[in-house]
């Protein structure tokens, strides 16, 4: 027993003072009843009371002011099996990590009363479940791992505790890891394929019977510690006396800590390999069963498809709970009135804040097991934890920023008595911050990070968690706590706490309304001259100047105060980028004010201070921030108010040069272009301040002008690169123009150099032409409900390193986005005129006028043009710019292409490929649709055509619907390359060229390159694939079961699947009777599966040109017969009687024109008569000889029985016409006759 005196008197004197009243719980909100958890990412909120739960996730919304913001909505909700205690959530990740650092998903673990552990996903679908001890689940927490700050620190695993009244179990977070994604993965399997959940195999775990301990309701897994050899020896002689041994090495144990009564604080240490996982009978059962499963199930997961039946049985039974390790008390905190409530661990395992019901708040030091320090007046606390890392400042760049950074621990107290958040510096620190909060929040601290993580995985990851956050029910908002990392340091040695506080009184300073200039420009000079950090100093001067208040006078005061400062102080001492920042913002407002003076005289409207500055974050940016001030600087030269010479004068004295100018300007363009129509004015003024460099030589190409050229070749936008080309083009010409006419007297060659250069602009301008109509067809919007990825963002960049065929591809995926058919891009292609686009003329646009009207009638020209056309019309015009790169079989084999890919990615959309094919028979050139069906054959069809073949539909991916589809293509596409092989040689192969403007292109070949680069087919090889998929497909339309290869021989079996332009040996000669007796059967049931589909003898409407009621099937199973040495005669006479069984006398007849053997053929007609009179005379009340005798055969046989007796005496009657005289059954078909005769005189 625990001896308390010493400690039951040391709290007489405080413990009942407490003036902490009980509220009413009526007023509390309901969320107070709840158990609520929070995902470490904030990404999924857990809300749950008794059996009930919900499930929120986090989701970006934009508000009403356009902010974009998380928000948590419900995502599921529902009610469990029995009440639940505890739950918390964790992120897992995979392996591979994303770009995001986010998880992949989280796991839900739910504790209940029963004992029972579950784990849920965030939709709610159950993964695992078992029973681990059979008392109630108290606490459940995760230790995830940590990477280690300095060197020997133990490295700490995964871990997930359970703590149950007298027991705890901990199960390996590895183990669990794999168990759960192995879990969800076969749900996924399951959900997908219809089929139930299997029961996965239990977890391992260790079980710990906590002892000597009365109560506990909290817990804290610290993890792995090693004694050091001091404290080792100490515990030694102190258990076993002078004489006591000590090991050579200290053994590794997992330290616990417990909360309760009896004694208050508990400290227990488990050695590791003490106690071995434990694994109930129902693992064991499982594994026998995995043993027989894995040798005789090759699917499911992991073999555990047993029937149901056998899976309830288990289910149904209790499972059997293991019993616990004894684990003694090491030692604790006794104290006898005190009962500990929880325990919160620290980020660094070394600390712990207990709370308990006399509403303090204790700090422990976990490796002396004492407490350190104690908090009082926090009844019905809430903890959390925060650790900060020291923030990396400019000056870190020394060879001792390798070192690891420190970290600031903090102590986070929530009393939702007094509705305050505290937080505490450690471990003897002030508390440097309180926040006036609600009385009914709740702060969720998780405590752990992404589960999945190890120390490879973790290398350079940053793992994006919240570590403490505020939950206010009454408002619904998820406020998180951020600690400044000075903070945590000594309020008289941090500069940097001093800095800060600076930083906030200058920023009062600057929003108060009422001080006054002098008195303003005064106290901000002396508060930036005080702070001594050079980085806090650069904040604190980026806030005044942002500041919209204050003069421009008073700007340049302190600014050029703070530059002297700096000037004075030694070199060594002075931070190079605070001086360099100052320098710029004194020339920036000296700029400012010269030109306000110049426009002074003008109405030109003023822009205020931090509307030019409010750009300059960093010294980098010190010339991008004019391309917003266009309107200020320039607009009134533009308009003829201001002398242009001035304002050039003016920048040279700030230091500012045209070709900065235009650098910045450019920078700016893609953003900026559609919010600044004065952009091209500006950069026309730009480039006609002196933007040429004297020191050109002329005989070259310009290296400015070729920087400018290369930025209109990278720009995404098309139509502000063309407009930007068309005023530079215009300021390059009058440039070298006048050049050339000061130097008329040189020699001809540098005329030659000014035409090159003047070239190089042409062929730009026609590029940007080119790619602004692709870039307007790309932008068209298509229809509702179609498929296909974004669109496709083109420069002449990305053409030139397209290829040849980079245009086309372009294109392709646009008709493919706006699905559009072949027959329709067909009809598109047809209306193409053959008159040619002429790339020697310039421009209409490239006039001579310098106005301003010259420029809005350039960009109002080329807007129109490109978007007052419908998409038909625009391809239209796209193609007759791209005569060579857009010609039809150009096109359509980059559109057949396309198809193909699209349809590899999901095999189920059969229309993606028969769209391929169809783009395939458009192509005009046997050359090209050669090389591309044999492309398409290899890379895409012949692996799953294989599969299909073999009757492995799981490994083809495709349902029913869609393999019919698919071998109706591939018989289509073998047809094409047979087609396309036997017309190679008539015709000679194309020649394939590219446009003049676009000849640099510079990537991999276009597909009709490639096309053209395949080798020659073996014809037999293709024809007898072409086979297989024809027999394959009818088998698949008709539902015909039979073994693909039984109709072929070993050398036929052989030739499958090679490689169509190798010779293989084919079969030949006569095939064996019995193979081909079962080639007959097969086709002899694919015309009944015809005739049956037929079915509708009263319908007049034509037969389709696809699917099973297809008019060919006849024709291509008598085709098949030749191929396969079977008689056609054979199938014409068996689809004779299918038609006359079916009703269908008309079609019957017409095939009986081309059956041969007439006698076999009357004799079955005579048995098909006989069946339509028997069914006659059973409705007939004429019983004559004839009449008994039809009524012996049996008229089941007949599928449409009931036909009316004119078309059974036609058929009488050409069965006498088809039968001779001396005929056997001649004399029936007469009797026949009579029979049709007497019935129809009776009716």
């Amino acid at each position: 027993s625990w001896d308390t005196s010493d400690w039951e008197s040391a709290w007489e004197g405080g413990d009942n003072k407490e003036e902490e009243s009980t509220s009413d719980k009526k007023g509390e909100p309901w969320l107070q009843d709840c158990v609520v958890s929070l995902s470490p990412c904030a990404d999924l909120l857990v809300v749950a009371r008794e059996q009930k739960a919900a499930f929120l996730s986090a989701k970006w919304r934009t508000d009403d002011s356009g902010r974009e913001e998380m928000t948590l909505g419900v995502s599921w909700t529902g009610t469990l099996s029995e009440v639940l205690l505890c739950i918390f959530t964790s992120c897992l990740n995979t392996f591979f990590r994303s770009s995001t650092g986010r998880p992949d998903w989280t796991c839900v673990v739910v504790g209940f009363t029963s004992g029972y552990v579950r784990f849920y996903t965030e939709s709610g679908v159950l993964l695992l479940a078992q029973l681990l001890h059979e008392d109630p689940v108290l606490r459940l927490k995760c230790r995830t791992y940590e990477i280690p700050r300095h060197p020997g620190v133990t490295e700490q695993h995964e871990e997930l505790s359970i703590l149950y009244p007298a027991a705890m179990v901990t199960i390996d977070g590895f183990s669990l890891f794999q168990s759960l994604r192995a879990c969800r993965n076969q749900v996924a399997r399951a959900a997908a394929a219809g089929n139930d959940v299997i029961q996965p195999p239990p977890l391992a775990y260790k079980k710990w019977g906590l002892q000597e301990m009365d109560t506990i309701v909290d817990h804290s897994s610290v993890g792995i510690m090693t004694l050091c050899v001091f404290d080792q020896m100490k515990n030694a002689s102190i258990l076993g006396g002078f004489n006591a041994s000590v090991k050579g090495s200290p053994p590794a144990m997992s330290q616990y800590v417990t909360v309760g009564s009896g004694p208050y604080t508990g400290f227990y240490y488990a050695i590791e390999g003490s106690s071995q996982p434990l694994l109930s009978h129902v693992a064991m059962a499982v594994a026998s069963k995995l043993t027989s499963a894995l040798f005789s199930a090759a699917s499911g997961w992991l073999g555990w498809n047993k029937n149901k039946n056998e899976e309830e049985a288990p289910q149904k039974q209790k499972p059997k709970v293991e019993p616990a390790t004894p684990l003694s008390i090491r030692f604790g905190l006794p104290d006898s009135r005190r009962h500990g409530e929880s325990i919160c661990l620290s980020p660094c395992n070394t600390l712990a804040g207990v709370t308990d019901d006399f509403g303090r708040v204790t700090l422990l030091d976990l490796a002396r097991g004492i407490a350190i320090r104690m908090w009082k007046g926090y009844r019905d606390a809430q903890l959390g934890w925060l650790q900060v890392p020291e923030e990396r400042s400019e000056r870190d760049l020394s060879p001792s920023a390798s070192l690891p950074r420190r970290h600031a621990l903090f102590l986070i107290i929530y009393a939702p008595r007094r509705g305050i958040l505290e937080v505490w510096a450690m471990q003897q620190g002030p508390r440097v911050g309180a926040f006036t909060v609600g009385k009914h929040c709740r702060l969720l601290y998780a405590g752990y990070r992404l589960m999945g993580v190890n120390s490879v995985t973790s290398q350079g990851w940053q793992l994006h968690t919240q570590q403490v956050c505020l939950l206010d029910p009454i408002t619904g908002a998820l406020r998180t706590v951020n600690i400044p990392f000075h903070l945590a340091l000594s309020d008289k040695k941090s500069e940097r706490a001093k800095d800060m506080h600076l930083v906030k009184k200058l920023t009062t300073l600057l929003r108060s309304r009422d001080t006054e200039l002098d008195i303003l420009e005064s106290e901000a000079r002396s508060i930036l001259l005080d702070i001594k950090h050079p980085a806090v100093k650069k904040q604190a001067l980026e806030s005044l100047l942002s500041n919209k208040n204050t003069p421009v006078s008073c700007l340049v005061n302190i600014t050029r105060a703070l530059d002297d400062t700096l000037k004075r102080q030694e070199p060594e001492e002075v931070d190079a980028g605070l001086l360099q920042l100052c320098s710029s913002q004194l020339k920036l407002l000296q700029l400012y004010t010269d030109i306000q003076q110049l426009h002074s005289a003008t109405d030109v409207e003023e822009i205020s201070t931090s509307m030019l500055l409010h750009s300059l974050k960093t010294q980098t940016e010190y010339f991008s921030c004019l391309s917003f001030a266009g309107n200020f600087l320039f607009w009134s030269c533009l308009c003829g108010k201001s002398p242009l010479h001035k304002v050039c004068y003016t920048l040279q004295q700030a230091g500012i040069s045209p070709q900065q100018l235009l650098v910045s300007w450019w920078e700016r363009l893609g953003e900026s272009w559609d919010q600044d129509v004065t952009g091209c004015p500006l950069l026309f003024l730009f480039l006609h301040l002196g933007a040429v460099e004297e020191s050109w030589d002329p005989q070259s190409i310009s290296p400015w002008w070729q920087q400018v050229r290369t930025t209109c070749v990278q720009s995404h936008n098309a139509a502000a690169a063309l407009l930007a080309a068309l005023v530079t083009h215009r300021a390059a010409k009058a440039s070298i123009t006048s050049r050339a006419d000061s130097k008329v007297e040189k020699r001809h060659s540098e005329w030659e150099a000014v035409s090159l250069e003047l070239e190089q602009w042409v062929v730009c301008v026609r590029q940007l032409e080119d790619v602004l109509v692709l870039q307007t067809l790309l932008l068209v919007p298509p229809p509702p409900g179609a498929t296909g990825g974004a669109t496709v963002q083109c420069s002449i960049k990305t053409l030139l390193e397209g290829g040849t065929g980079g245009i086309a591809d372009s294109v392709s995926k646009w008709v493919f986005r706006q699905d559009i058919s072949p027959e329709r891009l067909k009809e598109i292609l047809q209306k193409r005129g053959n008159k040619e686009a002429d790339d020697n003329v310039d421009p209409p646009w490239l006039t001579e006028d310098n106005s301003i009207v010259w420029y809005l009638f350039i960009m109002i020209k080329v807007w129109l043009i490109c978007f007052l056309l419908c998409f038909p019309e625009l391809l239209l015009a796209l193609c007759q710019r791209f005569p060579h790169s857009l010609s039809p079989d150009f096109l359509f084999a980059h559109c057949c292409w396309e198809y193909v890919v699209q349809w590899n990615k999901d095999p189920e959309e059969g229309q993606y490929l028969c769209w391929s094919v169809e783009h395939l028979k458009m192509v005009s050139s046997p050359h090209i649709q050669q090389g591309v069906c044999t492309m398409m054959w290899s890379t895409f069809i012949v692996k799953r055509f294989s599969a299909a073949t073999f009757l492995m539909e799981k490994d083809v991916g495709m349902g029913d619907k869609a393999m019919t589809s698919f071998l109706g293509c591939c018989v289509q596409l073998l047809n094409i390359l047979m087609e396309a092989d036997s017309a190679v040689e008539e015709v000679s192969a194309p020649e394939l060229s590219i446009e003049e403007a676009w000849s640099g292109a510079e990537g991999p070949a276009s597909i009709a390159e490639l096309a053209l680069e395949q080798k020659g087919v073996h014809y037999p090889l293709v024809q007898h694939h072409c086979l297989l998929a024809s027999l394959l497909h009818a088998a698949m339309t008709f539902s015909v079961k039979v073994k693909p290869f039984s109709l072929f021989d070993s050398k036929g079996k052989n030739a499958f699947f090679r490689d169509l332009t190798t010779i293989q040996l084919m079969p030949s000669g006569d095939m064996d009777p019995g193979l081909v007796s079962v080639r007959q059967e097969f086709l002899l049931r694919v015309l009944t599966g015809w005739v049956q589909a037929i079915d509708d003898p009263s319908s007049s409407t034509p037969l389709p040109s696809s699917g099973p009621r297809a008019e060919w099937w006849p024709s291509l199973c008598l085709e098949l017969g030749s191929l396969l040495q079977v008689n056609p005669d054979i199938l014409r006479r068996h689809l004779v009687c299918e038609l006359y069984s079916q009703g269908l006398d008309l079609r019957a007849e017409e095939v009986m024109l081309e059956v041969e053997d007439k006698d076999v053929l009357g004799s079955q007609l005579l048995v098909l008569t006989g069946q339509r009179l028997s069914y006659s005379l059973l409705h007939s009340q004429n019983q004559t000889q004839a009449a008994m005798e039809l009524l012996a055969m049996d008229p089941h046989e007949l599928r449409c029985p009931l036909i009316p007796l004119p078309q059974t005496s036609r058929l009488v009657g050409r069965l006498i016409e088809i039968l001779p005289e001396n005929h056997a059954q001649y004399s029936l078909a007469l009797h026949l006759l009579e029979a049709v005769e007497v019935l129809t005189t009776e009716d």
